[in-house]
């Protein structure tokens, strides 16, 4: 792909292109979050008909599949979309739009369709070409702007490039090392970015829609929680020894606890824009507490493996709509009020996560049944977002603004 077409940052009204006058290309949101939902609703599915024995032909959509694609696929795409659009308000300077935007989504189709259908070699290298096409033109318009708080979140981008890159090198028999370990390290990753914006937009929001509430922002607190995380995830992924590892993933467990207190969630019920903020930030937490009692237990597949579940899909889908929906309506020109239907979407991811929790405990005797439950939640809840929001996605702004 060309890069001075990636590169290139317009000044609004500059384009004159058909493409770049779509609304689904004014800005990076519109197409990699219907890009996302979409994928997000049929990709379990088609997992779970693997999974069960009901697609024989289909031996590319294994484990490995299903787990890089979640990361890599589902949640990179939404990270792209949500760093293009909110690079143009840190910035002032447009990113991709019009035919840049384009060839960046037709990447990251090309990579979704690759590692379904290609042999392991072609999809290794269609699906890591989109991270530096991504992360290219995000750094020339960051740098530009002399934004350079930003910049290490491009950090953290080069960071999954690399996990990316690990797998793939696994999946090729080019490294001895479990596939798995390269995407708990990428959830870990992602998780660590939550962290991070999570401080930066929870409680503003919270302290916008709910005049009084009066959340506590304690810098100390913030950075501690994010250091012992970061050093929780480091721990996992070396396997120190459980002494020293399971310590640092209960302490990170208490301080992203501690933290979401100071953020009021007992406040938020009447807000489902906040609440389920505030909600998916709660599983993170649990998640570490997960993993802390994983490591005491000898890193019991059961234990860390619902650990992992609940970082993907308890916290990070549930950031993910939760942000998907709101972005959506405030850069499509509409007011920040949602009503049964987004909060059909939240319910039904929370029915998912609890189903694929359950999924995982041995005593209920139904795994198949639970995570059938949990596919069926997971899908509803992203098809009634599609339902609901692909027209706002595929018409202009209702205030006549860009974007």
């Amino acid at each position: 792909m060309n890069n001075s077409m990636l590169m290139q940052i317009q000044e609004p009204g500059t384009s004159k292109s058909g493409l770049a006058n779509m609304p689904l290309l004014g800005l990076g949101f519109r197409p990699f979050y219907l890009l996302a939902a979409a994928f997000a609703m049929i990709s379990i599915p088609l997992w779970l008909l693997s999974y069960t024995g009901h697609l024989p032909d289909a031996s590319r959509l294994d484990l490995n599949w299903h787990m890089h694609e979640m990361v890599f696929g589902f949640a990179l795409a939404v990270i792209i979309g949500f760093l293009l659009t909110a690079a143009r308000n840190w910035t002032g300077l447009w990113t991709l739009r019009g035919r840049p935007l384009a060839l960046l989504a037709a990447l990251w189709i090309a990579g979704r369709l690759a590692m379904a259908w290609l042999p392991a070699p072609l999809a290794a290298v269609v699906d890591l070409a989109f991270i530096p096409c991504a992360a290219w033109p995000l750094y020339v318009v960051i740098k530009k702007s002399g934004n350079t708080r930003n910049l290490p979140l491009l950090g953290l981008l080069t960071l999954l490039f690399l996990a990316n890159t690990v797998f793939h090198a696994t999946r090729l028999a080019y490294l001895d090392i479990s596939p798995i370990l390269c995407i708990h390290a990428a959830i870990l990753l992602v998780t660590l970015l939550e962290i991070e914006m999570a401080g930066r937009v929870i409680p503003g929001f919270t302290a916008n829609a709910l005049p009084g509430s009066s959340p506590v922002i304690n810098p100390r607190l913030n950075k501690a929680a994010l250091i012992l995380a970061a050093a929780a995830s480091v721990a996992w992924m070396l396997h120190i020894p459980a002494y020293a590892a399971a310590p640092l993933a209960l302490c990170a467990a208490v301080a992203q606890a501690w933290r979401l207190s100071g953020w009021k969630p007992w406040k938020t019920g009447r807000q489902p824009l906040l609440w389920i903020l505030h909600l998916s930030y709660g599983w993170i937490a649990i998640g570490f507490l997960l993993l802390g009692m994983a490591e005491l237990g000898g890193a019991t597949l059961g234990v860390s493996s619902t650990a992992f579940h609940v970082l993907a899909v308890g916290a990070m889908s549930g950031l993910i709509l939760g942000m998907t929906t709101r972005t959506a309506l405030g850069h499509t020109g509409r007011l920040l009020k949602v009503n049964f239907r987004e909060i059909t979407m939240y319910l039904l991811l929370q029915a998912g996560t609890m189903a694929r929790i359950c999924a995982n405990i041995p005593a209920t005797g139904h795994r198949t049944l639970a995570l059938l439950l949990a596919a069926a939640c997971w899908s509803a809840a992203f098809l009634l977002y599609l339902v609901v929001y692909v027209p706002y996605l595929l018409n202009p702004r209702l205030d006549g603004r860009e974007g």
